[in-house]
């Protein structure tokens, strides 16, 4: 028989990988799938490792061959941890499944096997901002995530149901692209309704191909005023004073 486990040997874990914010997920109700498995994964472990805040502040006009740098070798890094906490779990008798840190799987859509940033607005790490981009009360939106799927018994994150931008409009201002609709996100609302994919990935490549094929830009996160290092706090301080009540209830 199985036993029943709690967050603590995973906190454990996840200190000794020197991971500062992880959360559990309750995805039951999404039915979500891996290839031909037959049963879906009830729940999901998020995770967020922070990009060095001194090459993100660097970004705002465009990204540059350090953020690419970084962008890799932290990407590298989650899907290492992913891989390893699935095989530790796995060892404990459960069902586990890594989420390659950054792979596009439906290239037409521009899109993976499942978004990252739900399991972690389903695990109370955050919340997305009109960026499209999970945005941290430790380190804003300058983090990549991971994920993993399993069966493993969860205590369960309080999920973020709505977002904390205020009227701050930095990031719809900045885009170069003209992707961000500059709508608020919600639980269940559709990408498109804030992203225009399509438009963010040709920018890229037509003018960031140097960069991973053009598969890099940032200057949404680098701008925003959550991050770690503001450049600017108009018309979101109401914003961050509810969010910040929040993160304390």
């Amino acid at each position: 028989m199985k036993k029943t486990h709690d967050n603590k040997w995973i906190d454990r874990w996840m200190q000794s990988q020197s991971v500062p914010l992880w959360g559990a997920a309750d995805i039951r109700e999404l039915c979500f799938r891996m290839g031909e498995e037959q049963e879906p994964y009830p729940n999901a472990v998020s995770w967020a490792i922070p990009m060095p805040p001194d090459i993100m502040a660097g970004i705002k006009n465009g990204p540059t061959q350090a953020y690419a740098q970084a962008y890799t070798e932290v990407n590298a890094r989650i899907t290492e941890i992913a891989h390893s906490l699935s095989k530790a779990i796995g060892q404990k008798g459960f069902r586990a499944h890594p989420l390659a840190a950054s792979d596009r799987t439906d290239l037409e859509n521009i899109r993976g096997d499942f978004p990252h940033k739900t399991a972690a607005t389903l695990s109370g790490l955050g919340w997305v901002g009109r960026h499209c981009q999970l945005v941290t009360r430790q380190f804003g939106p300058w983090v990549r995530l991971g994920t993993v799927f399993t069966e493993i018994p969860m205590i369960y994150g309080t999920p973020f149901n709505r977002g904390y931008c205020g009227t701050c409009r930095a990031c719809v201002e900045a885009c170069p692209a003209i992707a961000l609709s500059g709508k608020d996100w919600k639980p269940g609302i559709e990408r498109e309704e804030i992203l225009d994919a399509a438009a963010c990935d040709r920018w890229k490549k037509e003018h960031y191909a140097q960069f991973h094929k053009g598969h890099n830009c940032g200057i949404c996160s680098s701008v925003c005023p959550y991050s770690p290092f503001p450049f600017n706090k108009r018309n979101c301080d109401e914003g961050i004073k509810t969010f910040n009540i929040r993160s304390e209830i």
